[in-house]
C-alpha cells in the first residue's frame, strides 16, 4: 500500500510539474485568477447610457426606396443604450405623403425606429412638426401614444392637452437608481398652429426655466437641454446659439445637445457643462455640402450605490454618414458609423463616394475640433 501510494505521488508531482511548464501557454493557471465575488460585483457603479442621434427626416425621394436599410447599421448601438433618443423631423399627417418643405410621413417610419432600431424617445420640438397644421400634430401625438402603449417608447416636445405636457415637459427617464430629465424645445415652427391645443415645446425663457426647476422637484439628477436652435448649413453655432446655450448653463442644465442645422457644428463647454451645438442629419435626402455627416452623441451617468456619488462622464462623440442609393447600396438609403467604414472602400458601389465621406469627416473634424 505504500508503494503505491508513494507510485501515486510520484505522479501526481509529475503531472503538476508538466502543468506548472505550460502555465505561460495557459494564462488561467495563473495565480491571479479568482472567480469574482458576487458582493463585489453588486458593489460596483451603475451606468445609465443616453444616445442621441440628429433628424430623422423622409423626404419624397426616401418614400418610394425600402426603408429597413435607413438605420439598420447604427441600430445596435441604439439598442444597446439604455435609451436612445432622436429627433423626429416630421409629423405623421396621414396621406397624401410628401417630403420637403411641408412634410407627412408614413405611420411605418416611427414604428420602424421604435421596433427595429430601438429609438425610446421621439423628440417632436422642431420646426416641422407642424407642417400639416394642428389637425396633423394631433394625428401625430395620437399614434405616438399607441406606440407608447404598445412598446412603451415616449416623445416629449408637443403635447395634445395640458395633462400630456406635464407629463413629457421635463421627460422624466429613470433607471439605476439616476433620473435624468429630457427638456426638448424649437425656436420655432413653419405654420402656426390653428388651434390652442396640441402645442410645440418654444424657446420661451419662463417655460424651459420652469420645466427645469419641475424636473429639480422631481428628483432629477441630471437635467439635459435638446434646443432646436441655429443656422441651417452653417458649421459654427451662431451668436443666438451660443447666448442661449449660457443661459440654459445658468439655469442649471447638465448637458445641451442640439439640432437643425443639418450639419454638425462646434461642440465645447461651459462653465464644465458640454455643449453639442448640432448633431446634424442621422438620415435624409440631403446632399447640400457636410450635410450628409452626422453624429451620434453618448452621455453616460454614473452612480455609485456604495458611496451615493452620481456624476456624468464626458460625452462619447461617433459620426455617421448617409449613403445614398446607388452609392453603398443598390437601392436605398443607409447610415452608418464612418470608424467601423473607414477602410471598407471596396464595399461601395461608387468608390467615389467613400472618398466624399472621407473627406467631409476629415475637414468637419478640423473645422469643428472634434475627435471620435
Amino acid at each position: 500500500m505504500k508503494a503505491t501510494r508513494f507510485f501515486l505521488s510520484l505522479l501526481l508531482l509529475a503531472c503538476a510539474t508538466s502543468l506548472s511548464a505550460q502555465r505561460p501557454e495557459y494564462p488561467y493557471f495563473s495565480n491571479q485568477y479568482q472567480i469574482p465575488f458576487p458582493k463585489a460585483m453588486l458593489n460596483a457603479p451603475d451606468t445609465v447610457s443616453v444616445i442621441v442621434i440628429g433628424d430623422v427626416m423622409m423626404h419624397a425621394k426616401q418614400l418610394v426606396r425600402d426603408h429597413h436599410p435607413f438605420m439598420e447599421r447604427i441600430a445596435p448601438a441604439l439598442r444597446a443604450a439604455d435609451f436612445a433618443v432622436a429627433n423626429m423631423e416630421f409629423p405623421l399627417g396621414g396621406e397624401p405623403y410628401a417630403g420637403y418643405p411641408a412634410f407627412s410621413t408614413p405611420d411605418y417610419y416611427a414604428w420602424y425606429a421604435a421596433e427595429d432600431c430601438g429609438i425610446d424617445v421621439f423628440l417632436t420640438g422642431n420646426n416641422h412638426v407642424l407642417d400639416r397644421a394642428s389637425r396633423g400634430l394631433q394625428r401625430t401625438l395620437d399614434v405616438y401614444a399607441k406606440i407608447r402603449d404598445s412598446l412603451g417608447v415616449r416623445q416629449t416636445g408637443a403635447a395634445r392637452n395640458q395633462k400630456e405636457l406635464e407629463e413629457t415637459y421635463p421627460l422624466m427617464l429613470s433607471r439605476h437608481g439616476l433620473k435624468i430629465a429630457l427638456v426638448n424645445f424649437t425656436y420655432g415652427t413653419n405654420t402656426g398652429p390653428d388651434t390652442e391645443w396640441p402645442k410645440v415645446n418654444r424657446m420661451h425663457k419662463d417655460e424651459i426655466s420652469a420645466a427645469i426647476r419641475k424636473a429639480r422637484e422631481n428628483g432629477a439628477d441630471f437635467v439635459v437641454a435638446l434646443p432646436h436652435w441655429g443656422t441651417e448649413y452653417q458649421l459654427s453655432p451662431d451668436a443666438s446659439e451660443v447666448s442661449w446655450a449660457k443661459w440654459l448653463v445658468s439655469e442649471g442644465v447638465d448637458a445641451i445637445v442640439g439640432s437643425h442645422p443639418h450639419v454638425v457644428q462646434d461642440t465645447t463647454h461651459i462653465k464644465g457643462v458640454p455643449v453639442i451645438y448640432s448633431l446634424g442629419n442621422a438620415i435624409s435626402n440631403m446632399s447640400i455640402i457636410n450635410s450628409r455627416l452626422g453624429l451620434a452623441a453618448t452621455l453616460r451617468f454614473v452612480h455609485d450605490p456604495l458611496t451615493g456619488e452620481k456624476r456624468m462622464l464626458e460625452p462619447e462623440l461617433r459620426f455617421l454618414w448617409c449613403t445614398l442609393p446607388e452609392r453603398l447600396l443598390p437601392d436605398s438609403y443607409a447610415s452608418l458609423f464612418v470608424k467601423e467604414w473607414a477602410n471598407r472602400r471596396d464595399d461601395w458601389l461608387t468608390p467615389s463616394d467613400f472618398d466624399n465621406m472621407i473627406s467631409t469627416w476629415e475637414r468637419v473634424k478640423n473645422t469643428c475640433g472634434i475627435e471620435d
